[in-house]
């Protein structure tokens, strides 16, 4: 899809200019920079056949859509990592920020450097949640042991559950990932809980890009996210056709009203949220009319978008008041 190709590509770009073009359950700090005190040999299902991880990882890059942070929670600190959404610094969101103890080495991310991945000496690569494209994959086995998308899971369709079960059983520490995944498990009943009345509602998650608008499909996490809060995903974006990326939709200008539902969470990519909410058509929807829409930006659209289980406590504290404020006008 268009829409969400550019964006993604846009992020890419803005990292290589931060990076001079440099080819929530909690984080368990117990665990060093290079130890995770895990059993060996490990085995790890992937799109590629399985991978064997013999020995213990001294030395790992994270380059996947928030696979850094998904280390970082097991307690593992990469050596090298990936920038996908800009944040700069050690590449983190300011929910993990804190968690490095030496800064890594910021690596590309739709082209990576594979001299500078070389250079990092690793001995395990996670490009868990990527495109799944089998020359990045090969290029990057050819360096180290690599364990790249889940059977499924190419172009950015890793799920968290898949990100973590894969990661923490890479790094020897399986139980410390089920422990993770059954925090935010928690977190998310406690949301349901406070707020049966969302049971059921319909919900859309839509974005707009310098070259238009877009909602979500189910696959990418942001459905999920609002689908674990009681929300339902809208059946009007549902029955629309998937774009060849698999979790979007492009929606045009003139069929803005296929946004409306019970509530709308809506983000700007690479523009200015301005952008949405000084758009006519948006102002026209019955959703915004009345009230019953939040257009998010900044931290909260960043944690709502990378979808690990750092970036959950984040998301629910900040975005389940926004709702809930929505909905009772």
């Amino acid at each position: 899809m268009k829409l969400f190709r550019t964006a993604i590509v846009a992020a890419a770009a803005v990292v290589l200019a931060l990076t001079g073009c440099s080819a929530s359950g909690g984080a368990d700090t117990s665990v060093g920079n290079t130890s995770t005190s895990g059993s060996f040999p490990q085995k790890v299902a992937t799109a590629f056949g399985d991978v064997t991880v013999k020995s213990e990882p001294k030395r790992v890059v994270a380059l996947g859509w928030g696979d850094a942070e998904t280390a970082l929670a097991l307690g593992v600190q990469p050596v090298g990592a990936s920038d996908w959404l800009a944040f700069g610094g050690d590449g983190v969101g300011p929910w993990a920020k804190g968690l490095y103890k030496e800064s890594p080495k910021i690596i590309g991310t739709l082209e990576p450097s594979y001299e500078a991945i070389a250079a990092l000496k690793p001995d395990l690569i996670l490009d868990v949640k990527g495109s799944g494209d089998k020359a990045r994959h090969d290029r990057l086995a050819s360096i180290a042991t690599t364990v790249s998308v889940p059977k499924g899971g190419e172009n950015y369709l890793t799920t968290m559950d898949e990100q973590v079960d894969m990661i923490s059983t890479a790094l020897g520490v399986p139980a410390k990932g089920k422990k993770l995944l059954a925090d935010v498990d928690a977190q998310y009943a406690a949301v349901e809980k406070a707020h049966p009345e969302w049971k059921g509602l319909t919900a859309t998650a839509a974005t707009k890009t310098s070259e238009g608008w877009g909602a979500y499909a189910a696959g990418g996490g942001r459905v999920e996210t609002l689908e674990h809060f009681g929300f339902t995903q809208s059946p009007t974006i549902a029955a629309l056709p998937v774009s060849s990326n698999g979790f979007s939709v492009d929606i045009s200008s003139e069929q803005l009203d296929l946004l409306n539902a019970d509530l709308i969470v809506a983000f700007p990519i690479f523009i200015d949220a301005s952008e949405i909410t000084g758009d006519p058509q948006w102002k026209a929807l019955k959703t915004v009319q009345a009230g019953h829409a939040v257009v998010i930006d900044g931290d909260l659209s960043s944690a709502f978008s990378t979808g690990t289980t750092l970036s959950t406590k984040y998301t629910i504290d900040n975005l389940v008041p926004l709702i809930d404020q929505a909905l009772k006008k």
